[in-house]
C-alpha cells in the first residue's frame, strides 16, 4: 500500500504549511506548548482569533459540508492539516469539543433552526461548547447517568450533577444527556438536549488538577429550565444521539497529534548523560528506546488502516480503540523515563529540557487513558469486535433503571 500523499493531498499539505508558516512559530523538537485552558481571558481571546483566522483561510471544519459552513473536504485533508499544525505553536484547542463532537451531533440530530442559530457562531469562534455526559457514578458507563429531566409543559426541569466537563466554566453552550424515564432499561430512558450554560441554576466549579491547571469542572443543575425546542432527537432516544457524539470523540482522540514521541525522547537521550556518557549509549536506555520505536511503528500502521477506511468513505472500526489503548500507555511510559533522564529537574514542572513538556505529558497521560473510554472499556471493545470473544455478561440489560437504583440503595 502507498502511504505517500496523492498529488491533491500534497498540494493541500503545502497550502496548510504555508498558512502555518505565515501565522505561527514552529515548535522546537522536544518542546510542547501547554494545552491547558483555565480562566485566562487572554488565552481564550487568542484561541478565538486563531479560529477565525483558520476559518478565513479554509482550514476550519474541513470535512463539514459546505451547506453548513464547512470546507467540503476529506477526512484525509483534516488529518494532513492536524499533522502540519502539530509542528507549530498555536493556541489551546478551546473549540475541539464543540466543533469535533457537539456541533456535528447538532447537525445530524437537530433542526434547520438549530443549525442556522448555532453552527456559524461556533465556526467563527464566537461561541464555545462543552459536553455534559460523565457523572460521579457514571463515567465509562454513560448509560448509568442519574441527572433527571421532568416534563413541565413545553419545558423540562433538570436536576443533577455532571463531572470532568472540560471547559464548562468558559463555555457558552453545552450538550446535555439526561434521564427522562427511569422505568425502562437504562439505555432506553435517556434524552439529549443542549442548553445555555448561563441559564439560571447552572453552576460550574473548576476542579484543581495535579498539574496545577483547572480545565475540568463539576457542574450542578438546580431546577434548570430547558425548552423542549432544545431537544436533539426523540424523547427516550438519547443513547442513539450520544453514540454520534462518542464516535466523534473516539475518532478525535484516535487521530490526536502534537504529543511527544520517540524522536523527542531520542533528542533528550542524546543531550542527557548517564555515568558520564550520553544516555543514548546506555544499554538499558537503548533497549527502552527500541521498545518505544516498535510500539510507535505499530501505532503508525494502525492509524494508516484507520485513515485508509476514512479515505474510502468508510466508518473506522475498532482501530481507534487499539490506537488509544496503546498510545495512552506509551505517552505515560515515554514521559516517565524522560523525567528520569532529567534527574532532579524532572520533578519540577516548567524546568529542564522542553520547559516542562515531558512533565505535562506525564501528568496528562493518566487522564488521556480515561477520557474517551478507559483502557478497560477499550480492551473489551477490542476483545469483542476484533478477537471475536464473547461479550461481558450484562445482568442489567433488561432491568429498569429504577430497579437498579433500588438495588443499589439496599446494599
Amino acid at each position: 500500500m502507498n502511504f505517500n500523499d496523492t498529488p491533491d493531498e500534497a498540494q493541500f499539505r503545502l497550502k496548510a504549511r504555508a498558512f502555518l508558516e505565515a501565522n505561527a512559530p514552529r515548535r522546537e523538537r522536544g518542546t510542547q506548548p501547554s494545552r491547558t485552558v483555565d480562566r485566562d481571558a487572554e488565552v481564550i481571546k487568542s484561541a478565538k482569533a486563531w479560529q477565525a483566522k483558520k476559518l478565513a483561510a479554509g482550514f476550519a471544519a474541513i470535512t463539514w459540508p459546505k451547506a453548513v459552513g464547512g470546507q467540503g473536504g476529506t477526512p484525509i485533508q483534516q488529518i494532513v492539516y492536524a499533522q502540519e499544525e502539530a509542528q507549530f505553536v498555536t493556541p489551546p484547542g478551546v473549540f475541539d469539543i464543540g466543533l469535533g463532537m457537539c456541533i456535528p451531533t447538532l447537525i445530524k440530530h437537530g433542526s434547520k433552526e438549530h443549525m442556522m442559530r448555532h453552527v456559524k457562531p461556533a465556526l467563527t469562534g464566537d461561541e464555545i461548547w462543552c459536553q455534559l455526559f460523565s457523572e460521579p457514578a457514571a463515567g465509562s458507563d454513560v448509560a448509568g447517568i442519574r441527572t433527571r429531566a421532568k416534563r413541565d409543559g413545553d419545558n423540562w426541569i433538570v436536576n443533577g450533577q455532571k463531572v470532568w466537563t472540560t471547559g464548562a466554566h468558559f463555555s457558552d453552550f453545552g450538550l446535555l444527556l439526561v434521564r427522562t424515564d427511569p422505568d425502562v432499561a437504562k439505555h432506553k430512558g435517556l434524552t439529549m438536549f443542549f442548553l445555555d450554560m448561563k441559564s439560571k441554576g447552572v453552576e460550574a466549579r473548576p476542579i484543581k488538577q495535579v498539574s496545577g491547571g483547572a480545565e475540568f469542572n463539576e457542574v450542578f443543575f438546580t431546577d434548570v429550565v430547558i425548552p423542549d425546542s432544545q431537544r436533539l432527537g426523540t424523547i427516550g432516544d438519547g443513547w442513539t444521539v450520544a453514540l454520534t457524539t462518542l464516535m466523534n470523540e473516539r475518532l478525535a482522540v484516535g487521530i490526536a497529534t502534537g504529543i511527544l514521541g520517540v524522536e523527542d525522547f531520542l533528542a533528550l537521550a542524546r543531550s542527557s548523560h548517564l555515568d558520564e556518557e550520553p544516555a543514548i549509549r546506555n544499554g538499558a536506555i537503548r533497549d527502552r528506546l527500541a521498545q518505544f520505536f516498535v510500539e510507535s511503528e505499530g501505532l503508525k500502521y494502525t492509524r494508516y488502516r484507520m485513515w485508509t477506511a476514512l479515505s474510502r468513505g468508510e466508518t473506522p472500526g475498532p482501530q481507534s480503540s487499539i490506537n488509544k489503548v496503546v498510545s495512552g500507555k506509551l505517552m505515560q511510559d515515554l514521559a516517565s523515563l524522560s523525567m528520569e533522564l532529567m534527574g532532579e529537574a524532572g520533578m519540577v514542572s516548567g524546568e529542564g529540557p522542553g520547559n516542562g513538556a515531558f512533565q505535562r505529558q506525564w501528568l496528562g497521560a493518566a487522564g488521556f487513558r480515561i477520557a474517551g473510554g478507559t483502557d478497560e472499556i477499550l480492551r473489551n471493545i477490542i476483545a469483542e469486535r476484533v478477537l471475536g470473544m464473547p461479550p461481558d455478561v450484562r445482568v442489567d440489560k433488561d432491568v429498569t433503571f429504577a430497579q437498579l437504583e433500588s438495588a443499589r440503595a439496599k446494599r
